[in-house]
């Protein structure tokens, strides 16, 4: 999965994909282990009805769990094997209306998600559905690792070449993230990478960095 040490550009497509394919398979076997020893037949018949609802509620969790990360996997593959269509898009627009989706959701957990863009910011050339779905991802991401009363900034900020958007938690510092949002980030950066885009994270603090081309007549 993405290192926080790591460029999406440091290493192969083929190789990063392997290596995410690999420790997504890892991280679906651990849910799948626990379902196959507690819903085996020698422990379930030992169980009485208020035992085998608390089993059912639980296994619905680990279910989960494999359903979200094979997704992810699935949704891997479809970024590294289709290549994406390019076209200038004007990115403010794009990054409101990947606030606007998730903002509910942030202000019911009591996390602030505060929008700090230009007035006015050149074109870049992307995909638009694959770059709204990363930004989206992230800012989910992020939003799942912050407690209450924290900040989450979304920032741009245009360069000679290229926009920069910083999505962040200042108040965030992990040494390491779970399975699913690590492996959730990799799908991001896939996205990214994709479109000739670039994205990198840093945990400490938390801090995600996606780096758009302008669009050529933007320079």
């Amino acid at each position: 999965m993405i290192s926080h040490t790591r460029s999406s550009e440091s290493s192969s497509a083929s190789e990063i994909l392997c290596s995410n394919l690999a420790q997504g398979i890892h991280a679906a076997a651990q849910p799948l282990a626990v379902l196959l020893a507690s819903l085996s037949k020698g422990h379930t018949d030992r169980m009485n009805s208020d035992e085998l609802r608390e089993l059912t509620a639980s296994s619905a969790v680990e279910v989960q769990r494999v359903c979200t990360l094979f997704s992810c996997l699935q949704q891997l593959v479809m970024a590294e094997s289709i290549k994406p269509q390019l076209s200038p898009t004007p990115i403010l627009p794009l990054l409101a209306y990947a606030a606007d989706g998730v903002n509910l959701l942030f202000r019911q957990d009591g996390i602030s998600l505060s929008s700090v863009v230009p007035d006015t910011c050149p074109p870049v050339l992307i995909n638009r559905a694959r770059t709204l779905q990363a930004l989206s991802r992230v800012l989910l991401i992020v939003h799942g690792l912050s407690s209450a009363q924290d900040t989450v900034e979304l920032i741009a900020s245009p360069s000679a070449n290229a926009v920069q958007i910083i999505v962040r938690n200042l108040t965030l510092s992990l040494a390491v993230i779970n399975a699913e949002a690590s492996l959730s980030m990799a799908v991001a950066e896939a996205n990214m990478r994709s479109q000739q885009a670039g994205l990198s994270l840093s945990l400490q603090p938390f801090t995600v960095r996606i780096e758009l081309p302008k669009a050529p007549f933007a320079y």
